[in-house]
């Protein structure tokens, strides 16, 4: 068996089944561990089961229902209720919860409850069917179990420029492989050769595909990276009618709005994408303003090379048409901001740490609640019980109560 640590974690249907997919990285590179025919469970109670046997085949012809040793806070037994695919089970809550049948533990992605059954907090062993493909190795029929590995992670800090009408104008990418400002504009005899030129705004994206696929971060850090920067460059792509290829094996960038004044979310096929706020928030960090220039003044005593936020956005459009070198620089320079105050502050180090400790992703912000649901509940199914729905009840309440 080989070691690895969860960088991504994605459920999938995929014909008649559901198939968890693992991102890892490993000391020999990326690996895409696929886990396949696994089915999607939750609980309902014992005394329901000839009913919800009844309602399962408008939903799944292959679900089925059997009792388990296992019972509620209120000791009342319970039978499980196994699916074939994750969409399936979803169905098959809607239609049970229709019937005000009580459900148990329906919340819980397979992803989530196949690492957790198995202690998985971060590292792990696996094993499976090895495939070379360009740039990782994919395994199939894959297995894992728990394990003691320390990762090191290679990460990037991106940054865009843009007008106030979302224009891109340039992006800086900062990491240890290579650091660059892909810039739009013809090119310059004296300028420095970290600028990287292109013709326009759809080059811009192309060369940022290139640039993820040829140096392949592991992790993507920036300053409200999530909710503008991603944000910005999906609906630029979108604008083209061109997927974000920024993921592993050339995957697709996926983004989903938030609701009710929540942030947007980007998921990239083993890549893991962490906003410098959020992970010092998370750290207990506490500043009285979290611009950049306000943290990186605190922390490291320095801050960007334009201080007015009132002046800024026309310093930008200044530089962008009349001192391209200049934008560049300053591009850049956000991106050694941040870099430098994840440094100064260990924050990936912590991220880690906190993972193997408690099995939550790299980019959980908060994540009290997932750890302790993590680490708990293998241990109260060992112990007989199953746990209610985080959304219809506090179970962690409802524990303390019994």
């Amino acid at each position: 068996m080989q070691q690895g640590f969860v960088i991504t974690r994605q459920q999938r249907d995929w014909g008649h089944g559901s198939t968890i997919v693992l991102w890892l990285t490993t000391p020999d590179g990326p690996v895409k561990l696929c886990i396949e025919d696994q089915q999607s469970v939750f609980f309902v109670p014992l005394e329901e089961k000839a009913r919800v046997e009844a309602l399962l085949p408008s939903v799944d012809a292959n679900a089925y229902c059997q009792a388990v040793p296992l019972a509620t806070f209120q000791h009342t037994p319970v039978a499980a209720c196994y699916f074939t695919s994750v969409k399936r089970a979803r169905e098959g809550q809607k239609v049970i919860s229709g019937a005000a049948i009580p459900l148990y533990e329906g919340d819980l992605r397979l992803a989530d409850r196949y690492l957790m059954e198995r202690y998985i907090c971060g590292s792990l062993l696996f094993t499976g069917q090895v495939r070379q493909r360009q740039g990782y190795l994919e395994v199939t029929q894959g297995k894992a179990k728990q394990a003691d590995y320390t990762p090191t992670l290679h990460h990037v800090s991106l940054d865009i420029e843009c007008s106030q009408k979302g224009q891109l104008y340039s992006v800086g990418l900062d990491s240890d492989k290579d650091s660059r400002v892909i810039m739009v504009g013809a090119p310059q005899n004296d300028a420095p050769a970290w600028i990287e030129w292109v013709d326009n705004e759809e080059a811009l994206l192309v060369a940022l595909e290139r640039w993820f696929a040829q140096y392949d971060p592991d992790v993507v850090v920036g300053w409200n990276v999530i909710d503008f920067d991603f944000r910005l460059l999906v609906k630029r792509a979108q604008r083209y009618q061109r997927d974000l290829r920024l993921g592993r094996g050339g995957e697709r960038a996926f983004w989903r709005e938030g609701g009710s004044n929540k942030p947007g979310f980007i998921s990239l096929a083993g890549r893991v994408v962490i906003d410098g706020i959020d992970a010092l928030k998370t750290a207990t960090y506490g500043f009285r303003s979290w611009a950049l220039e306000a943290v990186a003044q605190t922390l490291l005593g320095e801050g960007k090379a334009i201080d007015d936020p009132h002046d800024r956005m026309a310093s930008i459009n200044r530089m962008f048409y009349h001192d391209k070198v200049a934008l560049a620089t300053y591009n850049l320079q956000d991106c050694r901001l941040v870099n430098r105050i994840f440094d100064h502050t260990h924050l990936l180090d912590f991220l880690i740490e906190r993972s193997r400790l408690t099995g939550v992703e790299l980019d959980r912000v908060g994540g009290s609640v997932a750890a302790f649901t993590n680490l708990f509940l293998p241990r109260l199914h060992r112990s007989g019980y199953v746990a209610p729905n985080l959304a219809s009840e506090g179970w962690i309440a409802s524990l303390v109560a019994t």
